[in-house]
């Protein structure tokens, strides 16, 4: 087994690494660069995350301040879902008193579906994966400003 000389990947035969693409003939590469933070100072998965950990509230903030298309729509996306949440639970809250334990159960489903869809798209943009939620990611690829 031949392995890459600059970052141990195998490689077989091949004269390239499939990884990082370092030559294999002559002397060894130099170690791959890895990326810098970009000019936000936080890596796009870390901000893409940080845009849900507060809902909508979250969102509104990297939808303002960071311009990266991937941040842009799950900064949007979290406006979207948990903007929407919350509107379904202020007016479940309002008709609650008019049918008791229905909207009491129905407060409760939508308070688990947030939080489920809150781990969920969390994971997901911290694995820098463009999870899009059926009806939500067409209204957050609008508000992004960009199809994606």
């Amino acid at each position: 087994m031949a392995f890459c000389k600059a970052c141990g990947q195998d490689i077989g035969n091949a004269n390239f690494c499939p990884k990082c693409g370092a030559s294999q003939s002559g002397a060894a590469a130099p170690a791959p660069v890895i990326a810098a933070p970009s000019a936000e100072g936080l890596a796009e998965n870390v901000a893409g995350l940080l845009s849900y950990v507060l809902g909508w509230l979250t969102g509104i903030i990297f939808l303002l301040i960071d311009k990266r298309p991937f941040v842009r729509f799950h900064a949007a996306q979290s406006i979207v879902v948990f903007g929407g949440l919350t509107v379904l639970r202020i007016a479940l809250a309002l008709v609650g008193g008019l049918s008791g334990m229905v909207s009491f159960g129905l407060f409760g489903l939508i308070g688990l579906l947030g939080f489920v869809l809150w781990i969920l798209l969390m994971v997901k943009a911290y694995q820098h994966e463009m999870f899009r939620l059926p009806i939500a990611a067409d209204v957050a690829d609008s508000i992004a400003g960009k199809q994606l």
